[in-house]
């Protein structure tokens, strides 16, 4: 195939989401870590050298995977929470059984959440990192805020130490229970090695329930207090 370059604004753009949509595929087939940029050219049709005229390289097109992906999160999270019934217990424990089992139902985005720190944000610019992060608060806030509106009891600042432990716990969990097929082998072979491997959904449900209940225990002792 013969490159033509993308001249107007709205090209370029369409250039952009042929290169994020095809990754997005190759990702519901293999791993981040085997997701090369020889491959995506391939498969899109573009030289590499060409692929580097909008991305400025493989980590920069799975940064705005992940931004991508975290914005669809919200949506479901925002879909499936509101104020609701019960004790800001009982609240407590439904909204983590929802983060848990989204985030289970995204493997895609629980690989790149694994990867950012150590692979995805390194081998960019500042200017891709600013520009990321800045995405990435916006995103943060928006759960923030779903958080805040099924357990108003926490408020600003502990929605965002719940949601702030539910990433993080989802970020080690993922491939501590997603082993390679070596460690799989060995946990098959012995059930006593088995017990070891860890539940994702579980991980980030327990962990979720345990924050939020002692975040609520916490705003009620201090509540408590006399002026």
């Amino acid at each position: 195939m013969e490159f033509q370059r993308a001249r107007s604004a709205e090209q370029r753009l369409e250039r952009r989401r042929q290169i994020l949509s095809t990754a997005a595929v190759m990702l519901t087939e293999m791993p981040v870590a085997k997701l090369s940029l020889n491959e995506l050219s391939r498969r899109t049709g573009l030289a590499k050298s060409n692929v580097l005229r909008y991305f400025e390289s493989r980590e920069a097109v799975l940064l705005e995977l992940l931004l991508s992906e975290m914005r669809n999160w919200i949506a479901e999270v925002e879909r499936a929470t509101g104020p609701g019934d019960g004790t800001p217990r009982e609240r407590g424990d439904r909204l983590a059984e929802i983060l848990a089992a989204s985030l289970a139902r995204r493997p895609v985005l629980c690989d790149l959440l694994a990867a950012q720190a150590a692979v995805l944000e390194h081998n960019i610019s500042t200017e891709v990192a600013v520009r990321h992060k800045h995405a990435a608060w916006q995103n943060t806030q928006a759960l923030i805020e779903l958080v805040r509106r099924h357990l108003p009891e926490l408020g600003t600042e502990g929605a965002a130490q719940l949601v702030e432990t539910t990433v993080l716990t989802a970020m080690a969990a993922w491939p501590c229970s997603h082993p390679p097929e070596a460690l799989q082998a060995a946990y098959d072979s012995d059930p006593a090695l088995g017990a070891l491997r860890m539940d994702f959904t579980d991980l980030v449900r327990r962990t979720a329930q345990v924050t939020a209940s002692g975040l609520l225990a916490r705003h009620e002792t201090a509540s408590a207090r006399p002026a």
